[in-house]
């Protein structure tokens, strides 16, 4: 009887520290336990990003000039782009850097020639990674006051113009027999709020369509990370969604730290992460909305990519 009290307490000590963790920490189990970043997955790579003027895209450009990659900047401001181009620092920064401005709802014949620019910017090396952070945000509102206007902004940019490019560009990343797509969605994709039933709509189609492109074609060579951020600290201090929203109450983690993540997830091959303090709680609701053991496995993050 000793030996099971023995046990049984060993055993609520441990379940009280990994619960304790989860409780404190700023992502998933399986995203933190990774550490650091595989430089060598990054250096020399060519990175394209979307929505690169500002905020999130702005930080990454500046994290991966750091680790030696070759990058492309796009958003549909040049004068901003050249802006975050002559910031960088690294390896190939800023002179080697690559502006290519791009509006996500020009259409497939505009977004054709920003993919064979892209394709043709390295000499020998196409584009390694493809990261889809441009999105299209718009204050909460409920559902039924959506607009026609504001419901074909948010999907022209967040999905079909995002799905579009991937479409154009992925027959490059075959034919090289590698490439990897990095897309900036949302836990309003996974766990929906109040106010928020376009952008997570949105959203929600964006996980479906590149889940399923990685069982597609991981067999080919083609991996895809799908990153959930949660509220995230913007540059100047204010709170902010990855919906735009502001909120005064949650922790939220810093753009750095939610970059910083992200290229960690990116550079391991992670099929999903979550990156948010709240995100134990949102991960719980999800649990308890499906059922089943795959959500309760959001709790402690993905496996690793084919």
């Amino acid at each position: 009887m000793l030996t099971l009290f023995f046990i049984s307490l060993f055993l609520i000590l441990v379940l009280s520290a990994l619960l304790f963790k989860f409780a404190i920490s700023d992502g998933d189990f399986t995203l933190l336990s990774r550490r650091h970043v595989k430089r060598e997955e990054i250096e020399d790579k060519v990175v394209w990003i979307t929505g690169a003027s500002r905020g999130i895209g702005e930080i990454l450009a500046k994290q991966l000039a750091s680790l030696g990659a070759k990058l492309i900047l796009s958003a549909r401001n040049e004068t901003e782009l050249e802006r975050v181009r002559k910031q960088l620092t690294g390896k190939y920064a800023p002179e080697q850097v690559k502006i290519l401005p791009l509006d996500l709802t020009s259409g497939e014949a505009t977004l054709k020639e920003a993919v064979d620019k892209a394709e043709s910017f390295f000499p020998g090396a196409g584009v390694d990674y493809m990261i889809h952070n441009a999105a299209y945000e718009r204050p909460k509102i409920t559902a039924l006051d959506v607009t026609e206007e504001s419901l074909k902004a948010t999907f022209n940019v967040n999905v079909f113009g995002t799905i579009c490019l991937t479409r154009l560009l992925t027959p490059f990343m075959l034919r090289r027999g590698r490439g990897h797509f990095v897309v900036m969605s949302s836990a309003a994709g996974k766990t929906p709020a109040p106010g928020q039933a376009v952008y997570s709509a949105s959203k929600y189609a964006l996980n479906g369509y590149f889940h399923s492109l990685r069982s597609e074609l991981c067999q080919k060579g083609i991996k895809v990370t799908v990153v959930c951020p949660g509220p995230i600290e913007t540059s100047n201090g204010s709170g902010a969604t990855t919906s735009g929203t502001k909120v005064s109450s949650e922790k939220r983690v810093s753009a750095e730290r939610c970059v910083e993540l992200t290229v960690i997830a990116a550079s391991h091959g992670l099929k999903e992460v979550w990156i948010s303090y709240q995100v134990g709680g949102r991960r719980v609701e999800a649990a308890a909305q499906k059922g089943n053991t795959y959500s309760l496995g959001l709790l402690f993050g993905k496996k690793k990519a084919a």
